[in-house]
């Protein structure tokens, strides 16, 4: 009538045994998008870049796209040249090692990562929110970041604990692999930019007057009715 146990498996047990692949597929899956490029999906190797929604790629495989976007099935369609993506500054993780198995074939540790935060030492393999300052292109986790910026002063202009470079508090901090909430601020802050790029662009266009040029008319303007009285 049932098992050899005597017992019939409810339901609910077979859902839950189930359930475990699906929690490890999700976790390798995270931990690829540091590991692969998103254009190609071949495996990251520097120089590395990310674009203004924090998505990493080889530069090589950028600049490919740039120039002949055609042969590609897929890409991003507001990446129209380099300045739109940023070069990483990565750090190397010295623990980090490249095994090879008896077959010599390459193999790696999916939770060791080439990569570390400098001032923590945390891996940048996706257990941790990492993210790339866009004016120098360092790259810390969140936590570092947070942390020196809690330190010290809480003005506009802050400095890159890296390089000393300044940097504005937000549109200048790119989460990279964002998920969930932080895929919509990542969104929000390149429409953005957008919006501002292309404000500042048509200022340009319109070629304003110097401040010279128009105190130059202003002295001819007030002038004038002192010239005309004296004929």
């Amino acid at each position: 009538m049932g098992c050899d146990g005597g017992t019939i498996p409810r339901r609910d047990e077979l859902v839950r045994q189930k359930k475990k692949p699906e929690v490890k597929d999700k976790n390798a899956a995270n931990m690829a998008k540091w590991r692969h490029c998103t254009l190609k999906y071949d495996t990251l190797k520097q120089p590395i870049v990310a674009d203004r929604h924090g998505l990493l790629y080889n530069k090589e495989s950028i600049l490919e796209f740039i120039l002949d976007r055609m042969s590609f099935e897929h890409g991003p369609s507001y990446i129209k040249k380099l300045k739109d993506v940023k070069e990483l500054k990565l750090t190397l993780n010295p623990s980090f090692k490249l095994n090879h198995n008896d077959l010599g074939n390459e193999y790696l540790d999916v939770y060791s990562s080439p990569y570390i935060c400098p001032l923590t030492g945390l891996e940048m393999n996706g257990t941790y929110k990492f993210c790339v300052i866009w004016t120098c292109g360092c790259v810390l986790s969140d936590r570092a970041l947070r942390s020196v910026n809690n330190s010290n002063n809480t003005d506009d202009k802050l400095t890159c604990p890296q390089c000393g470079k300044e940097y504005q508090s937000n549109d200048d901090v790119v989460i990279l692999n964002p998920e969930n909430d932080d895929l919509i601020v990542m969104e929000q802050r390149r429409e953005r930019l957008t919006t501002n790029q292309k404000k500042n662009g048509s200022n340009k266009r319109k070629s304003p007057e110097s401040e010279e040029q128009t105190n130059e008319k202003k002295i001819k303007t007030e002038s004038t009715p002192d010239a005309a009285s004296s004929t």
